[in-house]
């Protein structure tokens, strides 16, 4: 029987594979963040015209980024049995699948385009945001190539250059769109469409970058074959969309309760559906940088998972949860603390300063929940349990979150702060079920193995 490694040595094993997947995080999510503080100083409307487009394209990226999801634990669990042969061709049937599930989502969300006009937002929103969307949705082409790669590489447990080329890409944007959104130094001033050119030529860096490096990285030499496109099986795309479709829905199903949250701002006026854009900004932050911790734990759970090794498995997917309640408990107590402060960060008006500085103190008070379900669903995932979560998720969003939500914004009038406290419940529900699920699934694994 393999030793039962400290909690220490847990820590150490997932923060060494983490802090890299966090930082990467922050830079990629800090792309829409700064898009969103620049876009901000040209005026409330074309910040909410940003909200409903980003809000949008959050839906369909984070699903694509969910399929790429079903790379990780096969490649970890292939890493962990030595299994080389099978690392090639995961690699090769990833990249594929990155490449279709690319092109399928950005054609979706071209077509989506005409159906703006019937969904009930101000005019001015409608009509700065669609040119915008669609430079945006070009963009999630490159992103989901770019996440293909991703994927493999931190299945692999290397995660370092991802941040490196994460964290350079993000700092091409913000020069981008200093140079485009205002026109400075001869650039034509393109205002909210120059931050949706900045963030597609910096994916597609990111793309590109990553596609190299994967192509020349020493420790990667082996799986080179995995580049020959032609020699795909369509039977071995099975088990990695059986994870990855699953885990795009979850991920739908809470960024999509979001996104119909913006909706429902929307209905409510331009500002507040701005001041929606900043706080969601800020959540997205923290909910990234913890989703790094998700990713350590799935493969960690997999790797263990792929040794036979479960009470290792189950300590180590209960570090990843300390973890994450540390980190949130940090960001709930900066963002309430701070709430009045960082909506100054992006805008001018009082009214938009106001809505956002309570929706921050919501926002802090749900970190927690925020953190544990994220986790949760990555360390079920690094289990390759993905069927009961995706369900989990579809009932604490949809049949929870959005109904309280409009129930308490519209039907008892409390307004923004209302749609926020639905969002807040659902999340609470998530993390509690998906924590359960995956502290019964490890017993009954280690009663298993000792039967």
């Amino acid at each position: 029987m393999a030793e039962l490694l400290s909690y220490r040595s847990h820590f150490n094993k997932t923060l060494n594979l983490a802090y890299p997947v966090m930082l990467s995080q922050l830079g990629h999510i800090m792309v829409g963040v700064v898009d969103s503080i620049m876009v901000g100083q040209l005026g409330p409307t074309e910040l909410a015209a940003s909200s409903f487009a980003n809000n949008f394209m959050g839906v369909f990226m984070m699903f694509g980024i969910g399929v790429t999801y079903g790379i990780t634990p096969m490649v970890a669990q292939a890493d962990g049995k030595k299994d080389h042969d099978k690392i090639t061709r995961l690699l090769r049937h990833g990249i594929i699948l990155s490449i279709l599930v690319g092109i399928v989502l950005t054609l979706f969300m071209y077509v989506l385009t005409t159906a703006f006009p019937y969904m009930s937002q101000p005019d001015d929103v409608i009509r700065l945001g669609k040119p915008y969307f669609f430079i945006i949705a070009t963009s999630l082409f490159p992103l989901i190539v770019f996440q293909g790669f991703r994927q493999f590489a931190e299945g692999m447990s290397v995660t370092k250059p991802t941040m490196y080329i994460t964290i350079l890409a993000n700092g091409l944007n913000v020069l981008l769109n200093y140079l485009l959104i205002y026109g400075n130094f001869g650039f034509p001033e393109l205002g909210l469409n120059g931050a949706g050119w900045g963030t597609l030529v910096s994916r597609i860096f990111m793309a590109l970058g990553l596609l190299w490096f994967v192509r020349s990285y020493s420790k990667f030499k082996t799986y080179r074959p995995g580049f020959v496109l032609n020699k795909f099986r369509a039977d071995f795309f099975k088990p990695m969309l059986k994870i990855g479709i699953p885990t795009g829905g979850q991920f739908v199903f809470e960024v999509g309760a979001f996104a119909m949250a913006a909706i429902m701002m929307g209905w409510l006026g331009t500002i507040p559906l701005a001041a929606h854009q900043i706080a969601i900004s800020l959540v997205s932050l923290s909910y990234m940088m913890a989703s790094g911790i998700s990713a350590a734990s799935t493969v960690r759970v997999g790797n263990q998972l792929g040794l036979g090794d479960y009470l290792n498995l189950k300590r180590a997917g209960n570090t990843s949860y300390l973890m994450v309640l540390i980190f949130m408990a940090c960001c709930s107590t900066i963002y309430i603390l701070f709430n009045g402060f960082f909506p100054t960060i992006y805008v001018h008006e009082e009214e938009v300063i106001g809505i956002a500085s309570s929706l921050i103190i919501i926002a802090g008070l749900f970190q927690l929940s925020d953190g544990v379900q994220v986790v949760g669903l990555g360390s079920l995932r690094g289990m390759s349990d993905v069927k009961a979560p995706t369900i989990i998720t579809l009932v604490s969003y949809w049949g929870l979150a959005i109904p309280v939500s409009y129930v308490f914004g519209f039907v008892l009038d409390f307004g923004p702060q209302g749609i926020w406290f639905g969002l807040f419940i659902g999340l609470t529900v998530a993390a509690i079920t998906l924590y359960i699920r995956f502290n019964r699934l490890a017993n009954q694994k280690i009663k298993a193995n000792i039967g």
